[in-house]
């Protein structure tokens, strides 16, 4: 328990350099780059959306990079197979065997961060190819199971535009990311800046901060983060308002909501709270660590109606209206 003490307490330290080092490469982004981080301490997967350009990819594989951690990429299309993900077999021959034999060719996925590349162009076979590397660590090929690396981190992009030729992800594979963050277009100083810095020639080194084993001690040591009764009370019944068909439901969320967040959310934003928390110097989370990452762990777990998307009203305006009124 001193052990963990001791590594929550270094972490606030540990988020300032990683920060550091991501601004040399990142203009700009700072809550993306923070939630991100959150994500990571967090040992959650992450579906990033934005519309292309906005250096998704460069910062998924900057993070990488300060925790030394090894960063495979895979692009989705429509002709991606499963194989194309996890692996395949191959027949082989050897002159020290009288038969042949198959050999496993380990995929892309037998990285520690997997950049999962516009996630939504590929049809859901395919995109099941993820699920259970997402939620048991693990590639089963045949009749045979693989152990992945940990840590193990799946980050996926998506473009909110052009959705011609995309297969939207099924309920049941969104509810594995942890997050869902939206990124932005920069602002115009901070786009002047990337337009100066990626047209000339000097490129910044960007130096680890964190390894492999250090990021698992310390997901270890957050879980491990006592949390007050009323702050999980907060978290519970912050998703609970969200259902339509809970006992006491407000008449808002009937109307404009047909499906609310399952316990996962609650689960998701205790786990993101204690991180934050951690992250920041603190050594236990409170309501504002809950109110911070709300957004980002339940605007994909809430399915709003038909009234509301003719209204304009998003999972996200639900989410501020819920917290707004319970204050």
């Amino acid at each position: 328990m001193n052990n963990s003490l001791e590594i929550i307490e270094n972490l606030n330290s540990k988020r300032n350099q990683l920060l550091n080092e991501i601004h040399k490469v990142i203009i700009g982004q700072d809550t993306v780059i923070d939630n991100i981080i959150i994500g990571l301490f967090s040992n959650g997967h992450i579906l990033i959306e934005g519309v292309p350009g906005l250096a998704k990819t460069l910062l998924i594989s900057t993070i990488a990079r300060t925790f030394n951690l090894s960063f495979s990429r895979i692009q989705f299309t429509p002709d991606l197979m499963p194989s194309d993900i996890t692996g395949s077999e191959i027949l082989n021959q050897s002159e020290h065997r009288l038969d042949n034999y198959y050999d496993f060719i380990k995929g892309p996925v037998f990285a520690n961060i997997i950049l999962a590349d516009e996630i939504n162009r590929t049809p859901p076979k395919t995109q099941a190819a993820l699920l259970q590397a997402m939620q048991e660590n693990q590639v089963t090929y045949g009749n045979r199971t693989w152990n992945l690396d940990l840590p193990f981190i799946v980050m996926a992009t998506q473009n909110p535009i052009e959705q011609e030729g995309t297969y939207p992800l099924p309920e049941a594979q969104l509810d594995r990311f942890m997050f869902y963050i939206n990124i932005g277009y920069p602002t115009l100083d901070e786009e002047k800046q990337i337009v100066a810095k990626t047209t000339g020639v000097l490129e910044e080194a960007v130096s680890s901060v964190m390894n492999g084993e250090e990021l698992i001690l310390a997901q270890k040591s957050i879980r491990s983060i006592p949390v007050s009764e009323h702050v999980i009370n907060y978290a519970v019944q912050l998703v609970r308002s969200t259902r339509p068909n809970e006992e006491g439901a407000s008449d808002y969320v009937k109307k404009w909501v047909n499906w609310g967040a399952g316990p996962r959310a609650s689960q998701f934003l205790i786990m993101a709270a204690k991180a934050r928390a951690a992250l920041l110097g603190r050594l236990s989370p409170a309501e504002d660590d809950i109110i911070n990452v709300a957004e980002i762990v339940m605007q994909h777990r809430i399915l709003v109606s038909f009234a509301a998307e003719a209204e304009g009203i998003s999972s996200k305006d639900i989410i501020r209206h819920l917290i707004e009124t319970r204050h």
